[in-house]
């Protein structure tokens, strides 16, 4: 059954409406591109000035992506940010350059392309099946947690380490009780005024963390540079981040169909076909320009609900403000001063509702939910989460082929979880 909004999927609401609902949808994504884009860039980065033309770049491709997704692709209203499972990618990828991991993230966007518009990919998804679905959402959070652990607990350095993670704790206790009590567009922004506020209340709670005064970026600047104009190609690499496509799309394929449900639009399939070729061809867009690719975020459903405004049309303008955005490297200087405890926390907070829709897909996948299927879900993500952990002087033993499959715990949960579903207990499930 469909939901009824004031504004459809094709309605084009008055001027001063249609640019508050851009504003309210800024407000949503600018966050989700600080977020990832932080870890990212200080991966890459130690020069302010190069994160913040990584921040700038990575704006730049969500801003294209939406435009094109609205005009070209499944022209639906969803919102679209940094992937989380490719910043896993990455983060397993250390030891090589930036140009091969990100030649391996535009090979992913080619073959995603591919496979969306000649129907092989309707094949691939015969082998996620919820339970697989289900490893996919909790490893994500698990793989990402000694990433997390390290923001909440070092912070940017100058601060003692039980102070950021007291601090952390009781932030994001705070952000699940304001998630209970607030409603509509606050509940929605709520991580936009978190990145704020929170940022005012750690320079309260630790007075040492102060940042140091740097010079002041330009207004405006160009961020065609650093680009990956020479590919650079590693097997392990390229292997690594075919699997981590593989989920990416099972992403993309969830956003889009869960909108596709609730609006009930003409031409489903084409919309999914599109949009899902959209996505591959930002991420060769994304592997070109030397940044983290893009994804359909599957929180879309939710924020229609709470604005009551289903219209693609107003999408246009918050393309053309985060464009603008990415244009400055003074304003996306000043997004990216959030301190790194309030991101990890964020990220803390954010993951665990995906580990939530996780159980939650695995529980309701139908049939019994018994020792087998626990195992199916369980062994993936405890083999991933030890793989994440492996200390420094124990993944530098793998050799370095292969530490981007091997030393990435996401890659190997995935595995296993194939493994586990259509081989080891397959004869078991069909009978």
């Amino acid at each position: 059954m469909t939901m009824e909004f004031k504004y459809g999927l094709e309605d084009r609401p008055p001027l001063a409406e249609a640019l508050l609902f851009a504003l309210q949808w800024f407000a949503v994504t600018v966050p989700l591109i600080v977020i990832m884009g932080r870890i990212v860039a200080g991966f890459h980065e130690n020069d302010p000035a190069g994160q913040i033309l990584y921040l700038q770049k990575l704006t730049f491709v969500v801003a294209v992506t939406l435009a094109c997704e609205i005009w070209w692709g499944h022209r639906l209203p969803i919102v679209a940010g940094p992937s989380s499972i490719l910043l896993i990618g990455v983060l397993a990828s250390r030891g090589f350059d930036a140009a091969t991991v990100y030649t391996a993230v535009a090979c992913g966007g080619a073959l995603l392309t591919l496979a969306s518009l000649t129907g092989i990919f309707t094949l691939l998804q015969r082998l996620f099946t919820p339970r697989i679905i289900a490893v996919i959402l909790i490893l994500i959070a698990f793989t990402l947690a000694p990433k997390i652990m390290e923001m909440v607990t070092l912070g940017d350095g100058n601060a003692p380490p039980i102070a950021n993670l007291s601090f952390a704790l009781v932030l994001t206790f705070g952000m699940f009780w304001l998630n209970r009590q607030l409603g509509g567009i606050w509940k929605s922004t709520l991580i936009l005024w978190v990145m704020g506020l929170g940022s005012l209340l750690y320079q309260l709670w630790v007075p040492a963390a102060q940042v140091t005064a740097a010079a002041a970026p330009p207004w405006f600047a160009s961020l065609f540079t650093n680009l990956t104009t020479h590919p650079r190609f590693d097997p392990g690499v390229l292997i690594s981040f075919l699997i981590c496509f593989l989920a990416l799309s099972i992403n993309d394929l969830g956003a889009i169909q869960s909108v596709n449900a609730l609006l009930s639009p003409p031409e489903p399939k084409r919309r999914l076909i599109c949009g899902m070729a959209i996505t591959g061809l930002a991420n060769v867009f994304s592997g070109f320009l030397g940044v983290l690719g893009p994804v359909n975020y599957t929180l879309s459903p939710g924020i229609l609900a709470a604005t009551s405004c289903a219209s693609r049309r107003i999408f246009i303008p918050t393309a053309f403000l985060l464009l603008l955005l990415s244009l400055s490297p003074w304003a996306v200087g000043i997004a990216g001063k959030v301190p790194s405890v309030i991101v990890g926390s964020i990220l803390l907070y954010v993951l665990t509702s995906q580990v939530a829709v996780g159980f939650m897909t695995a529980l309701e996948a139908g049939g019994p939910f018994g020792l087998t299927e626990g195992t199916v879900v369980g062994g993936p993500v405890l083999i991933g989460a030890v793989i994440a952990f492996l200390p420094a002087p124990i993944f530098a033993t793998i050799p370095v082929t292969l530490q981007p499959i091997l030393g990435n715990g996401f890659v190997v949960g995935m595995i296993a979880a194939l493994i586990l579903e259509h081989v080891i207990f397959k004869v078991e499930k069909e009978g």
